[in-house]
């Protein structure tokens, strides 16, 4: 069975309540990477340099996106297709966790209820794989599993950290040693519960239909199978950098992005 790693204190309230007295007072609430990463070395990783789009290539994607969907991101088939089952959930996490209802659970130590939300949320959409969702829903089956995802979570959502080490000790919260055919660090899996929490923010990246989406974009990012800042960052300049592109079409936020994108990478549209 994978875990993720566990976080401080048994799980109670109390315990809860601590988390977020040192969330609201200290410059790295969860951090565990403070003294393993030296200031020049986060310094040097700090961003990917942009990439500019190659103008042939990234006219061909608007006309291919505007070839499935006329009317653009108002288009009927659209909503129905790509954008309504993730605006669905967005909704459903912002019923479920506003910033004071998360905050609310965490002190009274429920976090087995967290998890158990969070993860039914996101079994409604199709945007991880089987195995990375029965990778999850092992990893937070123990109430030690089940603290460590919440705490890390609200961490990463609601921190007073920079972004960069937000997402950071997420990865690192979630990146426990795999155990048997199990595998939570994935992309996805970093990136899925950011996206639906807080989609005018974050990304949802599935490697390989992205990475195929930039290169018919004429643009290039590097790449690890492992999560990082340094890709996550390169990869939301490169998403910013075709919103630019296409204000005129006017996305409202990254579930757009990543359908707009998913529409270039993805073998269920082809040219």
């Amino acid at each position: 069975m994978t875990k993720l790693r566990p976080g401080p204190g048994s799980g109670n309230a109390l315990d809860g309540q601590m988390f977020l007295k040192m969330a609201r007072t200290s410059p790295r609430p969860v951090s565990r990477l403070e003294n393993a990463q030296p200031p020049e070395r986060r310094k040097r990783t700090a961003g990917l340099a942009p990439v500019s789009p190659d103008p042939p290539k990234a006219a061909r994607a608007r006309r291919k996106f505007l070839k499935v969907f006329p009317d653009g991101f108002e288009d009927e088939a659209y909503l129905d297709w790509e954008r309504g089952y993730k605006q669905a959930a967005h909704e459903k996490w912002q019923a479920a966790f506003s910033k004071r209802a998360f905050e609310k659970l965490i002190e009274e130590g429920k976090f087995e209820e967290i998890a158990a939300t969070a993860t039914r949320i996101e079994s409604h959409t199709n945007l991880l794989f089987s195995f990375e969702k029965m990778a999850l829903r092992d990893a937070v089956r123990s109430p030690a599993g089940a603290k460590s995802f919440a705490v890390a979570l609200y961490a990463f959502l609601h921190g007073a950290d920079p972004l960069d080490a937000r997402f950071s000790d997420w990865v690192e919260a979630i990146g426990g040693p795999p155990r048997r055919k199990t595998r939570v660090l994935t992309w996805p899996l970093a990136t899925v519960f950011g996206f639906l929490a807080q989609p005018e923010t974050h990304f949802f990246l599935k490697p390989t239909v992205t990475r195929e989406a930039a290169r018919r974009y004429g643009m290039e990012f590097p790449y690890a199978p492992r999560p990082s800042w340094p890709l996550y960052k390169g990869i939301l300049d490169f998403v910013g950098q075709v919103r630019s592109n296409i204000a005129d079409l006017r996305p409202r936020d990254m579930i757009d992005m990543q359908s707009f994108l998913w529409v270039q990478g993805s073998d269920e549209y082809p040219d």
